[in-house]
């Protein structure tokens, strides 16, 4: 267990611009509140007339903060704020293993912290599918610590298995089998061990966020996890979140097109004050 606060710089990289004089994107490994290293990204973004605004993007299970999906999110989110990217624990380079949406609130974070250290006045949390589960709890557990929260594509309830790609997931984080294919095949090492306790759920997250403003997104295509679940975290944040359900839209990050992630650009920075 480490006794720095989350947050902590491991190691950083700088890349300035040398003809603007801005800093480019800095490169760092995060200390989580119990000791994992968290590789992150900070891009100051190109928004100028936002500068005190910053996305902190957090991806779904299997994705990591070099994936191209990752970094189109963060390159059109960049439009309208700073962005921080990281990878989740046992994602990427990050260290420890993944709890598939425990733990990984620590990881969330160390990188609002991070942010914050960065003087933005302003944090959006934006997370999808896993992600889009610990932005809620994030928000429902540290309560104003970040100033809007986008969930897009996040399960309402644990243990799903409703689906064909959901029995799935289950058998590569319940298997030993399961967790090999995820260790060398999708570059994300998994716990062995359940979750003692079961953690609180999406949607009762969802109904502890207000006043922190809340959009919910998800696609009609969504193959993981069908409209009940939006429609109930909807349900369970009553007239406080916000919900677009969007035409022909699959799952999380690959299918979130440039227009729709420009779209939840202008709400977070209305949303965000």
């Amino acid at each position: 267990m480490s006794n720095r606060s989350a947050g902590h710089v491991v190691r950083s990289t700088v890349r300035p611009d040398g003809e603007t004089g801005r800093r480019g994107p800095v490169r760092t490994f995060l200390r989580t509140a119990d000791g994992i290293a968290i590789d992150s990204v900070y891009d100051p973004g190109s928004a100028v007339y936002n500068a005190d605004l910053v996305f902190v993007i957090a991806h779904g299970f299997t994705g990591d903060v070099d994936r191209p999906h990752v970094r189109r999110v963060a390159g059109v989110l960049a439009r309208y704020g700073a962005v921080v990217t990281f990878s989740f624990r046992g994602h990427g380079r990050s260290g420890g293993r993944s709890t598939v949406g425990d733990k990984e609130v620590l990881d969330l974070a160390a990188a609002v912290a991070r942010a914050r250290g960065f003087g933005h006045a302003r944090v959006v949390a934006v997370g999808f599918s896993m992600g889009g589960s610990v932005v809620l709890r994030h928000a429902a557990l540290h309560p104003g610590t970040v100033d809007a929260v986008v969930a897009v594509s996040a399960p309402a309830r644990w243990y799903y298995r409703g689906t064909a790609p959901m029995r799935r997931l289950h058998w590569l984080v319940t298997r030993p089998a399961g967790r090999l294919v995820g260790r060398y095949g999708l570059r994300t090492r998994i716990h062995h061990r359940e979750w003692n306790p079961v953690p609180l759920s999406p949607v009762e997250a969802a109904a502890r966020i207000a006043p922190t403003p809340l959009l919910i997104v998800h696609g009609d295509r969504d193959a993981y996890f069908p409209l009940d679940h939006p429609r109930m975290l909807a349900d369970a944040a009553g007239g406080h979140g916000e919900l677009w359900l969007e035409p022909g839209m699959g799952h999380a990050e690959n299918a979130a097109g440039d227009a729709l992630l420009a779209r939840i650009g202008d709400w977070a920075a209305a949303a965000a004050g």
